[in-house]
C-alpha cells in the first residue's frame, strides 16, 4: 500500500463568489454592497451570480451557517478528546482563538450581519451557537465546579468577546504572537 499525498480540493466557483462577498460584506457592511458590487469583483455580472445564488440574503445565510456548523462541530472534537478540565478548556480556547484569526471577516459578519438574515436561517444559526455555547458550559463547569449554568455562559460569551476581537486586530503585532496573547487572555479570564 502506497501513501499519496492528499492534493488540495480545488474551490468552486460558489465558493469563491462567496468568499469575496464574505470580504465585501465585512468591510462595507451588508447594505452597502450590491450584488452588481459582488459580481464585479468576482468578474462576472451582476446576474450570473443568480445561477449560483438566490440574492445577498442567501450569500449571507450560506455564509454563516457553515461557520456556526464548523465551530460546533470543532467544539465537540476538542470536548471528545477528553483529557483535564484544564486540557479540555486549553483545547476550546485555542480551536476558537485560530478560527477567528483564520477567518475574521467572517467573525465580523457574525457580530454586524446576522440580523440581515431571514428568520428561518437566523433561527438555526442560533440555534448552533447556542448548542457551541453549551460545550464551553460544559467544559467550564467541570473546571470550576462552583459555577452554575448562568454564571458558565456570561463566562464563555465574555470570552468569546475577546476572542473574536481578531477583525478590529492591526497587523502591529504577528499572528503567531497575537494567536498567544489571544489564547492566554481568554484561559486567565476563564480560569478565575
Amino acid at each position: 500500500m502506497t501513501d499519496r499525498l492528499a492534493l488540495p480540493r480545488r474551490r468552486t466557483r460558489r465558493e469563491e463568489i462567496l468568499e469575496i462577498a464574505v470580504e465585501l460584506f465585512a468591510t462595507r457592511g451588508y447594505h452597502g454592497v450590491s450584488m452588481d458590487d459582488i459580481g464585479g469583483a468576482a468578474g462576472v455580472t451582476g446576474p450570473a451570480l443568480y445561477h449560483h445564488f438566490a440574492g445577498k440574503e442567501a450569500m449571507l445565510a450560506a455564509a454563516l451557517t457553515p461557520v456556526s456548523e464548523q465551530l460546533l462541530a470543532g467544539g465537540r472534537d476538542r470536548v471528545a478528546a477528553g483529557g483535564t478540565p484544564e486540557e479540555v478548556l486549553a483545547a476550546l480556547v485555542g480551536f476558537h482563538v485560530e478560527f477567528a484569526l483564520e477567518h475574521p471577516a467572517v467573525i465580523a459578519l457574525h457580530l454586524h450581519e446576522l440580523d440581515r438574515l431571514p428568520p428561518e436561517p437566523r433561527r438555526e444559526i442560533r440555534r448552533l451557537q447556542r448548542l457551541y455555547v453549551e460545550e464551553w458550559v460544559a467544559a467550564l463547569i467541570k473546571l470550576r465546579p462552583a459555577l452554575d449554568p448562568a454564571e458558565a455562559r456570561v463566562l464563555a460569551h465574555a470570552a468569546f468577546g475577546l476572542m473574536n476581537s481578531t477583525p478590529f486586530l492591526g497587523g502591529e503585532v504577528d499572528r503567531e504572537r497575537r494567536s498567544a496573547l489571544l489564547r492566554a487572555s481568554a484561559l486567565a479570564a476563564l480560569g478565575g
